[in-house]
């Protein structure tokens, strides 16, 4: 199922050939029953899925609704459209997951920063954070690839650190000055 599926990063750079392609993701925006903003998370841009009158059952379109997922088999052709170089013209649409678009927080609408610090896990479906996360990755790639061409290993250290989280904080002493295990620290001014 998952292994026959193109990207949506990988199909919008290709040319509109007529070829026949499955792409899976989820719904940013449906619009007059027909048209179909989806995306996978491989890329900002949506590829849009152009849906034919008639060609479905009214029931599954009533079913797509925003961040529903989907599955969709069709043909890549031109797009007559502005803003896009191809389209998808689905000859299938199955749905692997439902959203309610009642109580789903992200709507086809702008989102402040501070409503997106209430949804973290789904921040990343913004334009803005997957922007971030992509910049990050970027970087933080290049940073360990530089290290390991030069033989590096990476490894994750035990830190101890200025947050004390209930008291924790409390059994340990740190210090700069030397440390003589038969005295003990003076207490008190």
């Amino acid at each position: 199922m998952f292994n026959k599926r193109i990207k949506i990063k990988e199909l919008l750079a290709q040319e509109p050939t007529g070829q026949e392609v499955t792409v899976m993701g989820w719904v940013r925006t449906f619009r007059n029953n027909q048209f179909i903003a989806l995306n996978d998370g491989s890329t900002n841009n949506n590829i849009q899925v152009v849906v034919e009158l008639g060609s479905q059952d009214d029931d599954l379109l009533k079913r797509i609704t925003t961040s529903a997922s989907l599955k969709v088999t069709g043909t890549v052709i031109p797009s007559l459209g502005k803003g896009q170089k191809m389209d998808l013209k689905a000859t299938a649409i199955e749905i692997l997951g439902d959203s309610d678009a009642e109580i789903y927080p992200l709507q086809p609408k702008k989102h402040s920063l501070e409503f997106l610090r209430e949804i973290a896990h789904l921040r990343f479906r913004t334009n803005t954070f997957g922007s971030v996360f992509r910049v990050r990755h970027a970087l933080a790639f290049a940073v360990h690839k530089f290290f390991n061409d030069k033989g590096f290993v990476y490894m994750h250290t035990p830190i101890i650190t200025a947050s004390d989280a209930e008291g924790a904080g409390e059994m340990f002493k740190v210090t700069t000055l030397p440390f003589d295990k038969h005295q003990e620290p003076k207490k008190g001014p």
